[in-house]
């Protein structure tokens, strides 16, 4: 499965749970993305909607792919 990514633009409001200007991975959510939104793993580790025009989409280079898929301890 191909993971996708999205830069955050705007933490307006979430001031602790997103940080401009950091790439964040979304979680397929075709509910959530109906509304608008996007499934985010936020900076608590949890995932979580918030709007998705707060995001741009990214695509990752080849060369940076496995650091990205590497889980955080």
């Amino acid at each position: 499965m191909v993971k996708k990514y999205v830069l955050c633009i705007s933490n307006t409001g979430y001031p602790v749970s997103l940080e401009t200007r950091k790439i964040y991975e979304v979680i397929p959510d075709p509910d959530g993305e109906r509304f608008g939104m996007l499934r985010i793993i936020d900076e608590s580790g949890e995932d979580y909607l918030f709007e998705a025009d707060r995001f741009v989409p990214i695509d990752v280079p080849e060369k940076a792919q496995a650091v990205f898929a590497v889980e955080a301890v």
